[in-house]
């Protein structure tokens, strides 16, 4: 039976909605739903049974549909029921096993989960006959595929793997400035003093330092000790991916060392960074961040123009993030970084994006963090669930 709204409900999709979606069709699935698919205000895409690694990305545009780009373009085929290496560098287009048939009046959009984007995969959602990536028309009915290219690390995938996630929206949910401005009055959306709060909450990088998960030891112990300038023994400000290392299994948690595959970035007496062009940086906001339970979040640009390096943001924060009801005490933002063409000097406190805040249609039942697995809940500067701590 299709949802019923009231002409004014206008929101994301909380989970029991979602779960009515796919109990009247709206989501059809060609595997059954896995028990912790659904998340508080979204639903985890899950890929198929093969990838077709083709020349280059491409959007199908409104009179086409992806499966004949696809036709097109494929070099070959990799079947991932077992298992199967995406390589870095390549283009890969996966059917999801996730489906759509639309009511007229609800919209979609994906991005890629928190996991993915530290991992550094570039994974976009598509769907036929369409001009722009992850953004979904209200009504749509047809397949769904995911556009997936490893950047830093070759990864391990199989059939059921999920990268991305999607969302589910009627109307206009984005709070404006005086609405966002009352909701930071109320509850404190971050912890910032002087939160700037317009189009967006302003986020910021911190490039103060964290304590390293395990200090090395003082000089003299048998290791470099302290870097200079850090500010505290042991200090980061963040991960550089290193080149040319091992697979990551996407769906092993826990699995690696951190020095295998990341090198600790000091703290530098000035508070700066420099990004070198290419490549891959982990970095966390200066703000904790908290989503209230009615409420959803996304991150975007701040402004193209103030820099030469690009944020991945996976984007998308779930009613409870920080939360202190949910087990939160705010939490930092990661930011997945990568200069451009040229080096560029990162300052601390240096905005780089902002937080849109979007209402919920109704409260989820579950908020993220409250015992359903969350992995980022409360954190600071964190890699993906991957990596040893």
């Amino acid at each position: 039976m299709p949802l019923a709204f009231a002409p004014d409900d206008q929101g994301i999709l909380p989970d029991r909605m979602i779960a009515d979606l796919v109990q009247a069709n709206a989501i059809a699935m060609a595997r059954p739903l896995a028990p912790d698919q659904i998340q508080p205000a979204s639903l985890d895409l899950r890929l198929g049974t093969v990838a077709y690694r083709v020349r280059a990305s491409f959007l199908p545009g409104p009179r086409t549909l992806v499966a004949d780009r696809v036709a097109e373009l494929t070099l070959h085929e990799v079947p991932l029921t077992a298992g199967a290496v995406l390589e870095t560098g390549c283009v890969y287009i996966v059917p999801l096993i996730e489906s759509l048939a639309l009511p007229g009046d609800i919209a979609a959009a994906a991005n890629p989960k928190s996991s993915t984007g530290r991992l550094d995969i570039f994974t976009r959602v598509i769907a036929d006959r369409t001009r722009g990536f992850d953004q979904i028309e209200p009504g749509y009915h047809g397949p769904l595929y995911a556009e997936i290219s490893p950047r830093t690390f070759p990864v391990l995938v199989r059939e059921g793997a999920r990268l991305s996630q999607i969302r589910f929206r009627r109307g206009q949910a984005v709070l404006d400035s005086a609405a966002l401005g009352r909701l930071h009055a109320e509850v404190r959306l971050v912890d910032s003093a002087e939160a700037d709060v317009r189009d967006g909450i302003a986020v910021s990088v911190d490039l103060s330092g964290f304590p390293l998960p395990n200090p090395p030891p003082q000089a003299g112990e048998g290791r470099e000790g302290a870097r200079a300038g850090d500010g505290r023994r042991g200090g980061i400000v963040g991960y550089r991916a290193k080149r040319h290392t091992g697979v990551i299994d996407v769906e092993r948690r826990d699995g690696y060392d951190v020095a295998e595959f990341w090198e600790p970035m000091a703290v530098r007496a000035d508070k700066s960074l420099i990004l070198d062009p290419n490549e891959f940086y982990i970095l966390a906001s200066k703000e904790a961040v908290q989503v209230p339970p009615a409420y959803a979040a996304e991150m975007v640009p701040f402004d193209p123009l103030v820099g030469e390096f690009r944020v991945h943001y996976a984007g998308f924060f779930d009613p409870g993030f920080g939360y202190s009801g949910a087990g939160g005490r705010g939490a930092r933002a990661v930011l997945e970084v990568r200069s451009r063409e040229v080096p560029f000097i990162l300052e601390h406190g240096q905005i780089v994006g902002r937080l849109v805040y979007e209402k919920m249609l109704a409260q989820p039942q579950t908020l993220y963090g409250s015992g359903i697995g969350s992995n980022y809940q409360a954190q600071s500067l964190k890699l993906s669930k991957h990596f040893r701590v």
